[in-house]
């Protein structure tokens, strides 16, 4: 495992990190025991940096990975978590958006709690731009100037956002100062627009968190949860390209690991998964090269949904 700074921050993280959502059940049902497992294999295989949100599972993936953390000496890994978008159990897509003061401070309290911690690496903004961007402005004043000032007392390292649209990371990047950002979805097979951000991002010192290397489940054999926006057209495009893998004798989740995860200029991709065994594999496939050739039919297969822009 290769480990570099995230941005100008001190720490460096492992070139693949380990994203919590899937301890939450947000994929599919999931096995408490299992899910506590695949965190000690990833920190087994070398991965130093978890992400979770209270948003996933509403709260359970916290909860989960704080009992997974508990024994492990705090200096062994690197934490985020988010604020300012809540999920009830059970209740995927039906959120609740607060960005204010009141609300963000609550929420890290309430976020430590479950991970048994006083204090996270960095604090990412959470999805801001759901509820047809109605509530933007207030995560962008407010709610970053509340995030400022729990970096000034010490309780957070970093301030960062995790949002999908690129004119919103535009803004981001060129508005506000901020230390990192988890952008999701645009650095895989099908995406690539992330590339586009990354000399603002250089300038800046912003350390770029590359997430869902497999396009949130496009990019696999068993294909995308209900959730997804794709639509079945976009959905058949996908399939094609994961069958002429297969009949190439490769995984499309195994070439969609590797393309995403090693680029030379992306300091961490964070995938997410709640099976042990999925984790040591993963680990495997990105210390292996990539095969160029193979990416390149791929591609040409997608090209019909090349960089097309989900209404997430």
């Amino acid at each position: 495992m290769k480990y570099q700074p995230l941005g100008h921050l001190g720490p460096k993280v492992s070139s693949l990190s380990f994203g919590a959502s899937a301890l939450g059940g947000v994929f599919r049902t999931v096995d408490e025991a299992r899910a506590i497992e695949a965190v000690h294999a990833a920190l087994e295989c070398g991965i130093n940096y978890f992400d979770v949100a209270p948003a996933y599972g509403g709260t359970r993936a916290e909860a989960v990975l704080g009992k997974a953390l508990r024994g492990i000496s705090r200096d062994r890994y690197f934490l985020s978590t988010k604020v300012g978008k809540y999920t009830a159990p059970g209740q995927y897509g039906s959120d609740t958006l607060d960005y204010s003061r009141t609300r963000i401070r609550a929420s890290l309290e309430e976020s430590a709690a479950r991970l048994g911690t006083d204090y996270f690496d960095v604090l990412h903004l959470h999805d801001i731009e759901y509820q047809a961007r109605q509530h933007v402005e207030r995560a962008l004043t407010e709610g970053l100037v509340a995030v400022r000032e729990l970096k000034r007392e010490g309780r957070i390292g970093a301030v960062s956002f995790g949002v999908y649209p690129l004119d919103l990371w535009r803004r981001i990047f060129t508005d506000y100062d901020v230390d990192a950002a988890l952008v999701h979805n645009h650095y895989c097979l099908n995406d690539t627009t992330l590339l586009d951000l990354l000399p603002l991002a250089r300038t800046r010192r912003i350390g770029i968190i590359n997430a869902s290397p497999f396009g949130s489940g496009l990019l696999t054999e068993a294909g995308p949860a209900s959730w997804h926006p794709a639509t079945a057209a976009d959905r058949a495009v996908f399939r094609a390209a994961a069958e002429f893998c297969q009949r190439e004798g490769y995984s499309i989740s195994k070439l969609a690991l590797q393309f995403s995860s090693q680029h030379p200029e992306i300091p961490t991709t964070m995938f997410s998964s709640a099976n042990p065994d999925s984790v040591r594999r993963n680990v495997l496939w990105h210390e292996e090269p990539y095969d160029a050739g193979l990416v390149a039919q791929v591609q040409k297969i997608l090209k019909p949904v090349r960089n097309k822009q989900w209404s997430y």
